[in-house]
């Protein structure tokens, strides 16, 4: 469906006075009943359940409810004690001492243990490109006693509690022991937490519904909740995903009363959303969204740089973004860069490639020079993303006009999230290029942002490796200011436009939608569930 035929289907949906034909099957639940119920449309279905082995942010979302952290960022970036009651480091910042909060649970009942931190960390570590860090300069992380646990370093790592409370996944959850102690490269399969919510997974549908239970059991922090700090408490009973994959239908289902929280609406269906006097609308997060057009460098034509530069020489952001946010021009920007616009370390330096004109000619000759002699190039495109479908679909045509022979795989979201972690060859399973998009909050600084990893087989998946711009990385972290950190920015940056690590798309922001009866809805990278009610 065409962008206007979308707004038609949408308004005729919108007519009907509710979702007609079954098309949501939902008893009636009493007016109380209803009130502690919060029905959410998540921005893609709940396909697989593990925080610490994928990134997608639909797996994010749904583990802030279920597992806490031992730090968490506010909306100030700033990261809190959660889980964590307090911490010494040594005067040579060679060894971390931390302490839990008393009365911690597990939502099976048991007790949260040291035990088990130092298992969740060392599964997290293994995944998580901060993790890494702290991993590759550790002489142990080991528990004390029940509430007590340290990690000794062989060098500082100033940057401990941001690691461990920051928005970004793999993110630091703390997991039962003997889960934890589950292969980092395979997923998880039983699902307890010890945060504000449990995880019902007798009602779990992939494709149709996911339900989070409150748990009884959370003790929250005295201060009050921002983002993932302070005191999580749940106002509601019961969160319920419906999996709504069909614009029109969760618009009409919103407009309806039948759902209570749309995720991301696309652009497209706001100015009708905007006219109904029960909805709400804004801007989901200030931060904004970085697109994202993914290479595999392991395997051929990518794994030439110049196939790579022809890339980023033959697009136009503003095609995409068209493509993703409408005729808005307030809702995007040219993104010459890897990293967050109007934060205090973004630069353009280097992405004079992505600048002016574009030169389809000189990108179709560098590609041949590059070796590519029209193979078919593996391009995933989640069709149940409108984000991802969009970037997919001028990509294609894009591609064709460079001479690239595109087998357009059309999938969902949830299958792009498991064949993208194949290393195996294009034809034998594996991928040329998919399409996602990162936070803006996860693009800050070099610290957060997994895009422009460069280590190889610890890298990202398309497992891109660069000595130089993993060296601009380090140099980075041991900066002693920011002045100096601005300058390792230049250079950094630059490094990975020449290296074209991956292909930014552009820089967007995004809406959500709530029906006015829900109150306490936040502007945030995820949707933070905790401190919002409904009437």
């Amino acid at each position: 469906m065409d962008r206007r035929g979308f707004l038609k289907a949408t308004a005729a949906a919108g007519a009907l006075g509710g979702l007609g034909s079954g098309r949501l099957a939902s008893p009636a639940l009493a007016q109380g009943a209803a009130a502690r119920t919060l029905r959410f449309v998540p921005q893609a279905n709940l396909a697989n359940f593990d925080p610490v082995w994928g990134t997608q942010y639909v797996v994010r979302n749904a583990g802030a409810l279920v597992w806490d952290t031992l730090y968490g960022v506010d909306d100030k970036l700033e990261p809190q004690r959660q889980m964590v009651e307090g911490e010494e480091v040594s005067q040579d910042g060679l060894t971390w001492t931390f302490r839990l909060r008393p009365g911690l649970k597990f939502h099976d009942g048991e007790p949260v243990l040291a035990k088990d931190v130092v298992a969740s960390l060392n599964r997290w570590s293994a995944r998580d490109s901060m993790g890494q860090m702290i991993r590759a300069i550790q002489n142990e992380v080991a528990a004390v006693d029940d509430r007590t646990f340290v990690w000794k370093l062989k060098s500082p790592y100033p940057k401990m509690k941001f690691a461990l409370g920051k928005t970004n996944s793999p993110f630091g959850i703390v997991m039962p022991e003997r889960i934890a102690k589950t292969d980092p490269f395979s997923q998880i399969t039983e699902y307890v937490g010890s945060g504000p919510m449990r995880f019902k997974r007798d009602e779990w549908v992939p494709g149709a519904k996911a339900v989070f239970e409150k748990f009884a059991g959370y003790v929250p922090r005295d201060e009050p909740g921002n983002w993932l700090a302070g005191g999580k408490r749940m106002l509601v009973d019961r969160v319920e995903w419906v999996i709504m994959p069909d614009t029109a239908t969760a618009s009409a289902a919103l407009q309806n009363g039948e759902v209570d929280w749309w995720e991301n609406p696309i652009s497209d269906i706001i100015p009708t959303l905007k006219r109904n006097r029960n909805i709400a609308v804004d801007i989901a997060d200030p931060l904004g969204n970085i697109g994202v057009f993914r290479m595999n460098h392991l395997h051929p034509p990518f794994n030439d740089v110049r196939a790579r530069r022809a890339i980023l020489m033959a697009t136009s952001q503003e095609d995409y973004m068209a493509a993703i946010v409408g005729d808005d021009a307030a809702l995007w920007k040219p993104l010459p860069s890897f990293f967050t616009p109007n934060t205090p370390l973004y630069t353009e330096a280097g992405g004079e490639i992505m600048k002016g004109p574009r030169r389809l000619d000189e990108a179709k000759r560098l590609l041949q020079e590059s070796g590519y002699k029209g193979e078919p190039i593996v391009m995933l495109v989640a069709q149940d993303q409108p984000i991802t479908k969009a970037q997919g679909d001028v990509a294609a045509d894009m591609l064709k006009k460079i001479g690239v022979n595109v087998d357009y795989v059309a999938t969902d979201w949830g299958t792009v999230g498991q064949r993208r972690a194949s290393k195996a060859l294009p034809s034998q399973g594996g991928w040329h290029i998919f399409f996602t998009w990162f936070g803006g909050a996860d693009c800050i600084n070099p610290a957060p942002n997994n895009g422009v990893r460069a280590g190889g087989d610890t890298a990202w998946w398309g497992w891109p490796n660069s000595p130089e711009c993993e060296a601009l990385r380090n140099e980075w972290f041991a900066a002693p200011d920011l002045a100096a950190e601005k300058a390792v920015m230049a250079r950094y940056n630059k490094a990975l436009m020449d290296f074209a690590i991956y292909n930014p798309t552009g820089f967007f922001l995004a809406y959500q939608a709530w029906r006015k009866n829900v109150s306490g809805v936040v502007k945030g990278p995820l949707p933070f569930f905790w401190g919002v009610s409904k009437s």
